[in-house]
């Protein structure tokens, strides 16, 4: 009997459990996954909750729901993976031989990389929102807010969802116009990046959205520390950035073990063939989704694109044939604008954010780089469709390679 060994019940893992269990010959393969957690969180969710959009309760679910009969749920702390001896081994010392591996084990934030982040100010005028208890936080303290000086803070590329800081300052202008205090609040955009998106020509439509927005911009912003005690944020070349309220996106890494198992990069994430999704120097070590070193977003939509290439590429590869499939690197998100508006992005390794509509190029119905009330409308669906379709492994009726379909050229 062979074993498939999956680490990490995230979006990536619990899919792709859902679509080999179907696929391979449960009397030749048996499929175990391992987590730490109980809970499933639905990250995009997070977003809304400051806001008072969405409870807690609407997004988590219990991993065991998601789990198909037939594929054991391990829960336990990974140690190291020791890939000389195909095993994994378990922070409790039980150790977990593998046929075949596929690392999913995600990005987690880790604000403890930045001097004083997590020191004055903590949970009381510095926040974060890639976490299920920060978005609770912070949607308390935006409660009984009453305006000043707000920062919304990315410390670093690559992110979870690196749309979700600019949708955060988009929401932040909305909802605090709707609450008649939008004259007492300074909303200011603080990037890395020398715009608001690491591709141009959506990088400068986003830029006259924030400008639109009196949200200032501030590009190429490399974060030395958090002054708590003097209220701002301090670059390597000692610019200061004051703030009344922090919203911050702390560095984001993969887990420990892929260092200790000589797995990763400086970030943790996984060294992989960006097409295959074979760790680097292995022949039955994969890693997708957020854990894997792609050089694209770290989004839902990319793991989901992502691991539909990987499926079918993974039954060729037992069998030893060569994997037919290529993956792109294909990505689409929807960005919420405020006031029940948002645009859409969709993008590949090679081809950048376009005008234009999707799926079908003559009605769409959704609008690329356009806002739009259906943009709106597609994104509070995706929670349906990520719950009841993506998780399972159900076809969802959506190319996984990106398509010029429907795209308009921009010189």
């Amino acid at each position: 009997m062979n074993r498939l060994l999956v680490l990490g019940a995230g979006t990536a893992g619990i899919t792709v459990v859902n679509k080999l269990r179907r696929s391979l010959p449960a009397d030749e393969w048996e499929i175990s996954v391992v987590d730490q957690g109980r809970d499933h969180h639905y990250q995009p969710g997070f977003l809304f909750i400051p806001f008072g959009d969405y409870q807690p309760r609407q997004v988590v679910r219990p991993i065991t729901r998601f789990i198909p009969s037939g594929v054991e749920l391990i829960h336990g702390e990974i140690d190291v993976v020791d890939p000389e001896a195909n095993e994994v081994h378990l922070t409790d010392g039980t150790r977990l031989g593998y046929d075949q591996l596929v690392i999913a084990t995600g990005t987690t934030p880790r604000p403890d990389q930045t001097p004083g982040m997590q020191d004055t100010g903590w949970r009381e005028s510095v926040f974060d929102f890639y976490t299920l208890e920060g978005a609770i936080a912070l949607r308390d303290k935006l409660a009984a807010w009453n305006g000043g000086r707000l920062v919304v803070h990315i410390t670093e590329m690559p992110i979870k969802c690196p749309v979700a800081p600019l949708e955060f300052g988009f929401l932040a202008d909305s909802f605090f116009r709707h609450r008649g205090i939008r004259d007492q609040v300074e909303i200011t955009y603080v990037t890395p990046l020398d715009g608001a998106f690491t591709k141009p020509v959506a990088s400068h439509h986003l830029n006259g959205m924030l400008e639109e927005r009196k949200i200032v911009l501030e590009t190429d912003f490399y974060i030395e520390r958090v002054d708590g005690g003097l209220g701002a944020i301090v670059s390597y070349d000692d610019r200061e950035i004051p703030f009344d309220l922090l919203v911050t996106v702390p560095l984001n890494m993969g887990s420990d073990f892929v260092a200790r198992s000589g797995l990763g990069n400086e970030l943790n994430y996984v060294l992989v063939d960006p097409a295959t999704f074979l760790a680097k120097g292995r022949d039955n070590i994969f890693a997708v989704g957020d854990a894997a070193d792609l050089p694209t977003s770290k989004a839902g939509s990319v793991a989901h694109f992502a691991v539909e290439i990987f499926a079918d590429n993974f039954l060729h590869h037992i069998r030893g044939e060569e994997m037919p499939l290529r993956f792109d690197g294909h990505a689409n998100c929807f960005i919420e604008s405020g006031d029940g508006k948002a645009l859409l992005i969709d993008f590949n390794y090679d081809t950048q954010p376009l005008p234009g509509q999707y799926p079908l190029p003559a009605v769409g119905p959704f609008r690329l780089l356009e806002e739009s009330e259906i943009n709106h409308f597609g994104k509070l669906m995706f929670k349906w469709v990520y719950w009841n379709a993506l998780l399972p492994g159900r076809e969802i009726p959506l190319p996984a390679l990106m398509s010029m379909s429907g795209k308009k050229e921009v010189a």
